[in-house]
């Protein structure tokens, strides 16, 4: 388990999850704290390009294939008849950091705001039935929301909100 401090961004496909952690993540490296995500995907997707050796060693049958370079790495791990494997695996798979970011992961217990924008206000919102979501972030007037709500746009605030919620000290270590 990780005692890296995390929080979530939910809501449903096209609810503005991967602009607000986009622009959380600038937010919380330009107050100095260093940030990881987790990007929870729903559907086969891969990194990884036909033709690529890479992508010619997975399908080789590799289990994992690390693509290094003097700029970046990366690790890919076929789950081949593996089931998912939980989010705090994952967790434990980063590097040290102040502070790491989850898009997506609806059904897991950690604190998280959830986004919503009109286009999606037909698939109803996911707080009331999730007591870990303890914000929301909405394109549109919430005025019956019982919990804090945000502009979408107002990345400051929420950054605020995540910063005094997990207690991370105001400049990072």
């Amino acid at each position: 388990m990780t005692h890296t401090p995390v929080f979530g961004i939910t809501g449903w496909k096209n609810s503005g999850k991967t602009q607000l952690v986009t622009r959380l993540v600038a937010e919380f490296t330009a107050r100095g704290f260093k940030v990881s995500t987790v990007k929870h995907a729903h559907h086969n997707f891969d990194i990884d390009r036909p033709g690529a050796d890479s992508y010619r060693h997975r399908e080789a049958g590799a289990s994992e294939v690390a693509l290094v370079s003097g700029r970046r790495w990366a690790l890919m791990h076929e789950l081949r008849n593996e089931e998912e494997p939980p989010l705090e695996d994952i967790l434990a798979r980063l590097a040290p950091c102040d502070l790491i970011l989850i898009e997506g992961y609806k059904r897991e217990n950690h604190p998280k705001i959830e986004a919503r924008r009109t286009e999606t206000v037909d698939r109803g919102p996911l707080a009331p039935k999730d007591p870990n979501i303890l914000a929301v972030a909405a394109d549109h007037p919430l005025p019956n929301e019982a919990l804090p709500a945000f502009d979408l746009d107002d990345v400051a605030s929420m950054a605020d909100f995540i910063q005094d919620h997990l207690k991370l000290s105001g400049t990072a270590p």
